[in-house]
């Protein structure tokens, strides 16, 4: 392909991404499938020589795109969520207790089942707990035809929304669940090392496990707190931003809370994702975050159509030469077994008189839509430039191939199953 043809093949993928998300809203195919097969499909073609598709070779480069990815759609999964979370208020915890759940039972118990498995097909001890901390999260990326649309502003100020408790579930947990797992990829690079578990242990469980997940939380807190005054309240007017409706702010934020978070020593996922929350809990009818919103789905649609795209064409360029029969294995189980077995057991009522928040059918729906997607790939790529034994070609290949499983079999039944359990996505 000559490199004119290059700039036509870009033009027709970015009119795809336009128009995929409408006109696939009734099929059994997401937008994703079709961009994956796409990139397939080119990489068969007769693309330029020295294209940058080795994930060894270009690891740094993959670490940061998707780093970027999954930051742009955590400030956009926290702005669509409607649904506030104040942390003084009891009955406001308990509203997120479908949440909690997820985080606290499933993604355990989904970290732990995938490594465990590794560790019972031969894989060393750390390769098994990298693989279950990569493939745990959720993606937020991916999975929007089973998350909310986007925040509700019209109108008088919103009441807590509960009319759609599962795909609040799933949109929340993912939101959440991309920070969640950093703790446990550094418990695998630790546990690469030559020290010992008793060496690194109270550290991990202190500082990775506890400490950068408050300090997160905290930074996500102050910096969404300033920006929405600065944005709705200020008593200077060229600070506030919303009466404009200069929607750049998302990004003012995001990149922000992300560097902030980061460089006093916590999870900058997390802040991105508070931050968002907590700018979306100011003014909560005001129509600028629907426009803040726009923009961010509008850059994560470009992004991810770029990661997709590349991923395809790497696919079809031997990316899977490396797969065998113990990453298939793994990768079907987690979709077929582990996440659904972990999710159920974390949303089933424990007690007779527990009025469970999803009937038995969205249970099962939550437990089962754990789509796996661009955070897996991040996070492989940050261990492997941590811990460059970690960063083998069995193991990009075996979260590449569960990664597209996830999409396509996620991507088929999405449409049918939500629509058959009454949990349409109002456009």
């Amino acid at each position: 392909m000559h490199a004119d043809l290059v700039w036509v093949a870009a033009g027709l993928s970015l009119l795809l991404a336009v128009v995929l998300p409408e006109l696939l809203d009734r099929w059994a195919i997401s937008a994703p499938m079709v961009l994956v097969a796409i990139g397939i499909a080119s990489g068969f073609t007769s693309l330029p020589d020295g294209l940058p598709l080795d994930p060894q070779e270009n690891r740094a480069a993959i670490e940061h795109v998707t780093e970027l990815v999954v930051i742009v759609a955590l400030m956009g999964v926290g702005l669509a969520i409607d649904r506030p979370l104040d942390l003084r208020s009891r009955a406001s915890w308990a509203r997120w207790s479908t949440t909690w759940r997820l985080l606290v039972v499933a993604m355990p118990l989904t970290i732990a089942g995938v490594a465990l498995l590794g560790w019972a097909l031969g894989l060393p001890a750390a390769v098994a707990l990298l693989l279950g901390a990569a493939l745990a999260p959720t993606d937020p990326v991916l999975a929007s035809d089973v998350q909310v649309a986007g925040p509700q502003t019209a109108g008088e100020e919103q009441e807590v929304d509960e009319s759609d408790e599962l795909r609040f579930a799933l949109t929340s947990e993912a939101g959440f669940n991309d920070s969640l797992a950093f703790p446990f990829v550094h418990a695998a690079i630790l546990l690469a090392g030559h020290e010992t578990v008793g060496d690194w242990l109270p550290r991990w469980i202190g500082f990775d496990l506890l400490g950068k997940v408050v300090i997160g939380v905290v930074v996500g807190i102050v910096v969404g707190r300033a920006l929405s005054y600065a944005a709705f309240r200020s008593g200077s007017r060229s600070l506030r931003v919303a009466e404009r409706g200069e929607s750049l702010m998302a990004l003012a934020a995001l990149v922000t809370a992300y560097g902030v978070g980061e460089v006093v020593g916590g999870y900058g996922f997390l802040s991105v994702f508070v931050c968002a929350m907590t700018f979306r809990s100011a003014e909560r009818s005001h129509d600028y975050h629907a426009a803040m919103h726009d923009i961010v789905l509008r850059l994560e649609r470009l992004l991810t159509l770029f990661v997709l795209l590349v991923m395809g064409v790497a696919l079809s360029r031997g990316l899977l030469e490396s797969l065998d029969w113990r990453g298939v294995v793994l990768g079907v189980a987690l979709v077929f077994l582990v996440r659904p077995l972990t999710g159920i057991l974390a949303l089933a009522p424990y007690a007779s008189r527990e009025r469970p928040q999803l009937d038995r059918g969205q249970r099962w729906a939550a437990a089962f839509f754990g789509v796996r997607g661009i955070g897996s790939i991040f996070y492989l790529a940050y261990a492997a430039g941590e811990a460059p034994e970690l960063g083998t070609d069995w193991l990009w290949s075996t979260i590449v191939f569960t990664i597209v499983l996830s999409v396509f079999v996620h991507g088929v039944l999405a449409s049918p199953v939500m629509r058959r359990i009454g949990s349409e996505n109002p456009s």
